[in-house]
């Protein structure tokens, strides 16, 4: 059972104030206990608690990892039928609107998880204690990290600096520009990876080498490719982190926080969920999501067939690239080779909506104890892997390639990546300039496949129209804003256009 820094959620009220008291006549009207959220802050506890609610929204960025795949060309959406999940079936057709719940979600718990760090950064001043340097760095990178998810889906966002939003805002704080989301995230992880720790105390907190990795993400985002180089190879030169010499074992329970591990988001199944709160779940729910309909075999479960990989990213693999059996699980092939599962009865398993035969392995439901509670479909363990040691290397390639800065250390960090893939020298690549960087970013798709970068990629290098069916360019590079907060704004943020 995973014992991990923010597996408990902690509720704590941002919004508004709360008193613990009793209104009846007939008894002492001074509560025992009273505390709102103004004054919450009086110890180093109070601030660890915190720190722990604000970590907790990054377990809902799950559907961000699933939607940036359906979103792209590498997965199509399933499910059950045409209309299971509308939201998500909508932004795999690239037919989405303002109107989707689970767009919503994303901006929602995205924000959730800024106001959590602000409350935080508003009374920082508050008191001091030991350790407090470290606890603001991660809460700056916190806030940073959600900063940047919203920047990626939405792009400009309202801010506030480090306060929390409240009730009215919306109609008087305008959305800031991209170039200033961009210059808040740029801060935040500058400091965080001034004040971080290499090594954390406690596994699942953020570590300078995340910060840094975050930051050169950040950088290479804005094709600001100097300082992305610069900070990539600070995290190639530190040592903390390398590539494990088996690809498969990455994605497995015990290849969880290794070596190539720079951030990953911890998970559980001892708290469970149902479909009522898909938030509440302290499981992987996008696990779930993409596992087998009615499977019944050997290492996984079943699941409800969303984020099915099509045939043509099946065949971006190359011949004798060992990730493909990783990354993507052919389900019929799986059957064969498991013939005599169940006494020779075979594995049994059903097909969904625009079944292609393959699944998205790496998220795929494992077979786990009985100590699982909730929706076993809903409640998964399987952490997912933010930020490797392989992505490091192929945006610091990237960095140097596209930046025109030095392609001789682009094609060492993409072979060293390549190298493991085949096992071999044989498969280097030895180009410059413009073919060199087609090369790099086909690589980022095998080897990061159904890890949720994708869409995001092609959408920042320029490739994504004609390149994702029904990608509209000058449109479908940002999601609309929810309807809802358009509403609320009374007219202060303007949709995205083309929405």
């Amino acid at each position: 059972m995973k014992k991990y820094f923010y597996t408990t959620i902690v509720m704590l009220t941002l919004f508004s104030a709360v008193t613990i008291s009793c209104s009846d006549e007939f008894v002492d009207p001074t509560p025992p206990y009273s505390i709102d959220s103004e004054n919450y802050f009086n110890s180093k506890a109070d601030y660890d608690q915190a720190l722990i609610a604000a970590y907790d929204l990054l377990q809902s960025s799950y559907v961000n990892v699933l939607l940036g795949e359906i979103a792209s060309d590498n997965t199509l959406c399933g499910g059950e039928n045409a209309t299971d999940v509308i939201g998500f079936q909508q932004v795999d057709d690239m037919i989405h609107t303002p109107v989707n719940s689970n767009l919503k979600d994303v901006w929602n718990w995205m924000f959730a998880g800024v106001q959590r760090a602000n409350y935080i950064l508003e009374f920082q001043n508050k008191l001091d204690f030991e350790g407090k340097t470290q606890l603001i760095a991660e809460t700056r990178f916190l806030r940073a990290y959600y900063q940047f998810e919203l920047v990626k889906w939405f792009g400009g966002i309202p801010m506030k600096g480090d306060a929390r939003f409240k009730i009215g805002d919306e109609t008087k704080i305008p959305r800031s520009s991209v170039a200033e989301v961009y210059a808040s995230i740029e801060a935040d992880l500058i400091f965080a990876a001034a004040n971080l720790s290499p090594i954390a105390s406690q596994t699942g907190r953020v570590t300078k080498g995340a910060a840094q990795a975050l930051l050169g993400k950040a950088y290479l985002y804005q094709n600001k490719f100097v300082p992305a180089a610069n900070i990539l190879q600070a995290v190639i030169n530190s040592g903390t982190y390398s590539l494990v010499s088996d690809y498969n074992t990455i994605f497995e329970e015990a290849g969880e926080n290794g070596k190539e591990s720079v951030f990953e988001v911890q998970y559980t199944d001892v708290e469970g969920a149902g479909f009522t709160c898909l938030q509440c779940s302290e499981g992987n729910v996008a696990v779930g999501f993409s596992g087998a309909r009615g499977y019944d075999g050997p290492l996984f479960t079943s699941g409800f067939s969303f984020n099915i990989p099509t045939q043509e990213s099946a065949d971006a693999f190359q011949v004798g690239d060992k990730r493909k059996d990783v990354a993507i699980l052919d389900i019929k092939a799986w059957a064969l080779a498991n013939a005599s599962y169940d006494n020779g009865n075979g594995i049994k398993f059903g097909k969904g909506n625009e079944d292609t035969g393959f699944f998205n392995r790496k998220y795929l439901p494992r077979k786990r104890s009985g100590n699982a509670q909730g929706d076993l479909n809903l409640t998964n363990p399987n952490n997912y892997r933010a930020i490797r040691y392989a992505d490091v290397l192929l945006m610091a390639a990237e960095a140097y390639n596209r930046g025109t800065i030095d392609d001789g250390k682009a094609k060492e960090y993409l072979n060293q990546v390549r190298r493991r893939a085949f096992g071999d020298n044989n498969h280097d690549v030895n180009l410059t300039g413009a073919s060199l960087t087609d090369v790099i970013l086909n690589e980022r798709r095998v080897e990061l496949f159904g890890e949720g970068h994708r869409f995001f990629d092609l959408v920042r290098t320029g490739k994504a129209a004609g390149t994702i069916p029904g990608f509209k360019a000058n449109k479908n590079e940002l999601f609309p804003l929810p309807i809802e907060e358009i509403q609320f704004a009374g007219g202060n943020w303007a949709q995205n256009p083309g929405y």
